[in-house]
């Protein structure tokens, strides 16, 4: 008989400096990682790259002078931020905003989150390898930011909404052209559902890490799809209503592999 001796080889790790100036961050923070090969062990944040005092700006400045800057808080969603210090003013000032504008503002600020969401789908799937689906997500955002260009002039910061309402109502054919968006963009997801859910490349390199349970997601605050991918089903939109989401119907999409 022949003996087979196995001798486990032991690494030492690597340390990585992932950013500031790195292509998946645009030099929002830098994370010093530490690897077990493709297995991260241990992770330090270093934030306060886009520090730029904006509470102290917020300060010197009337309150409608302070909507622009919050376009920059996240320029790929903005409306949202426009909204959110919009309606801080409105609480404060014992503003009342007319129904139609209401329902305006979600119509803008929902078509900002696709265009959002379609940004990360894209970028996402290009870091690892799925470059099709960057193409085609950035394909539809493009007619999104077409619908949003042709209400407030703008594609990226907008500074639209404003306390009390909006600039403007819709522009003429707004409510079609949103509505063949629409019509073209739902078939679109099971294509990107088909491309990505169907390659085992991209799915070896999803499955499995970075996994949050759900007792973990709920003990750090975690919201949106990060929660919800969680188990957990929670929608601000539905749990805290504001503007007229108390009077939609939408569905929660909840998923429990975390």
């Amino acid at each position: 008989m022949t003996a087979t001796a196995t001798t486990e080889i032991s690494s030492p790790g690597m340390t990585l400096n992932m950013g500031p100036q790195h292509p998946s961050t645009h030099g929002v923070l830098r994370l010093i990682v530490e690897l077990d090969g493709e297995v991260v062990v241990g992770c330090r944040p270093v934030i306060g790259y886009l520090h730029r005092g904006l509470e102290k700006m917020f300060e010197r400045r009337p309150y409608r002078q302070s909507v622009p800057f919050t376009d920059r808080l996240d320029y790929l969603a903005s409306l949202n931020c426009n909204l959110a210090i919009s309606q801080a003013i409105e609480r404060l000032g014992g503003l009342e905003v007319p129904e139609r504008a209401q329902y305006v503002r979600v119509i803008l600020c929902e078509l900002n989150r696709i265009a959002s969401h379609l940004v990360f789908l894209g970028t996402f799937a290009t870091d690892l390898g799925a470059t099709t689906v960057f193409l085609y997500a950035f394909r539809e955002r493009e007619r999104v930011l077409d619908l949003l260009e042709s209400m407030t002039g703008a594609r990226l910061t907008y500074n639209w909404i404003r306390p009390g309402g909006l600039p403007a109502d819709l522009p003429e054919g707004f409510v079609e052209r949103t509505r063949a968006f629409l019509k073209d963009f739902l078939p679109e997801l099971d294509a990107y559902d088909r491309l990505l859910t169907g390659n085992p490349i991209f799915r070896a390199r999803c499955e499995g890490v970075g996994v949050v349970p759900r007792e973990m997601a709920i003990a750090y605050g975690c919201s949106g799809p990060v929660i919800r991918g969680s188990g957990v089903d929670y929608d601000v939109r539905r749990a805290a209503p504001y503007e007229v989401y108390d009077r939609l119907q939408f569905d929660v999409p909840v998923f429990a592999e975390g």
